[in-house]
């Protein structure tokens, strides 16, 4: 997922600004100002060095370098640079942290296994159309019970044969 076509495509934001930003589309973000709120993003986060950020954010593969209070969720990836200060909690599949960079804060790695809302989310598709899939076998799944869990290895997988 981290190699995209319009990497030199970024939004740049270095201004003040407080409330929630929710980026349905995948995005190549920078944030250098101040930011207060909830952010939730998809595609590449960069919180620049400059940055001072108060928020709860959800996004896919996030690198931090400035100062970041709140929870953090990546889907994908995350990444603290030797200039990264960030108290919360973080939650993530993967997971680099910089010498330097200063963590305070409770650390849950996400396993390998993703919800029927989570794989929605991950591959921008309507549930509908994913249990559809799953139905006509063409995507793997586990169920327990009633709920489908999916193999977040095996879908990267699935997703390379694909394309």
């Amino acid at each position: 997922m981290s190699k995209r076509r319009d990497e030199d495509k970024i939004l740049d934001v270095s201004a003040s600004m407080r409330g929630s930003l929710v980026f349905s589309d995948p995005v190549n973000l920078r944030i250098n100002g101040k930011f207060e709120g909830n952010l939730s993003t998809k595609g590449v986060l960069i919180i620049g060095n400059e940055a001072d950020i108060k928020a709860d954010i959800i996004g896919e593969e996030i690198t931090i370098s400035g100062t970041v209070k709140g929870k953090i969720k990546a889907t994908v990836s995350l990444k603290f640079t030797s200039t990264a200060h960030v108290t919360g909690d973080v939650e993530m599949y993967r997971f680099s942290i910089e010498e330097g960079a200063i963590f305070n804060g409770r650390c849950n790695m996400l396993d390998g296994k993703i919800s029927l809302e989570e794989i929605s989310d991950y591959l921008s598709v309507e549930e509908s159309k994913i249990v559809e899939w799953v139905d006509d076998g063409k995507i793997p799944v586990e169920k327990e019970g009633s709920k489908m869990l999916f193999d977040r290895k095996k879908v990267e997988q699935w997703i390379a044969q694909k394309t």
